[in-house]
């Protein structure tokens, strides 16, 4: 099988199929007229590590992670890939601090990270995570490329709003606090003095 078409079915692009056969990860050759042929199996072709990441936005979600999870192993068992894990997360598309999505992009063991919309990643730069996951020979599949209810991105929304709301009450009440604190000192000082 040439490489081009090698990439195509493992969902990745030609310079990583490159990348990975110049690195030794792929088995093949280079015939006389510089086109590469990929001699590995086809079941060596599946993907070694996947991972299922389902997300919703609240807890009064919850009932909809589950169905999400089940929906995204159909989708993998239909795909014929061995699922290594399922992770669930409860918490804003535009927060950048979940501890099971830092997780699974932290382990460069995981091969291919399954979502259902792309917005379940991350309401934001997505396509900077899906181009360095691809730098790594790693992989984001969208099983449903259509995007999802305005719902969620109105709570997301909302939560980008609270969220610079409270920056901003937060930096208020700190220098309210700061000038306390010097006024507090400096009229003790002023006492000490007299």
């Amino acid at each position: 099988m040439k490489l081009s078409a090698y990439a195509k079915k493992l969902g990745v692009s030609y310079k990583t199929a490159w990348r990975w056969y110049h690195d030794g990860q792929i088995a093949g050759y280079q015939s006389s007229t510089g086109t590469i042929i990929v001699t590995e199996e086809d079941d060596e072709v599946k993907p070694r590590k996947v991972v299922i990441y389902a997300r919703v936005s609240s807890s009064e979600n919850r009932p909809n992670l589950h169905s999400q999870a089940d929906k995204l192993a159909s989708y993998c068992a239909a795909k014929g890939y061995q699922i290594s894990k399922v992770v669930k997360e409860v918490g804003s598309g535009v927060n950048d601090n979940r501890n099971q999505l830092q997780k699974i992009l932290a382990d460069t063991s995981i091969t291919v990270i399954v979502v259902e919309h792309k917005d379940r990643l991350t309401r934001f730069g997505f396509n900077y995570i899906e181009t360095l996951l691809e730098g790594q020979g790693r992989r984001i599949e969208v099983i449903n490329m259509a995007e999802s209810g305005k719902e969620d991105l109105l709570e997301d929304l909302a939560a980008i709003i609270y969220s610079f709301c409270a920056r901003l009450y937060g930096q208020r009440k700190g220098k309210r606090k700061t000038e306390a604190i010097t006024k507090e000192i400096l009229g003790e000082d002023d006492n000490a003095v007299s």
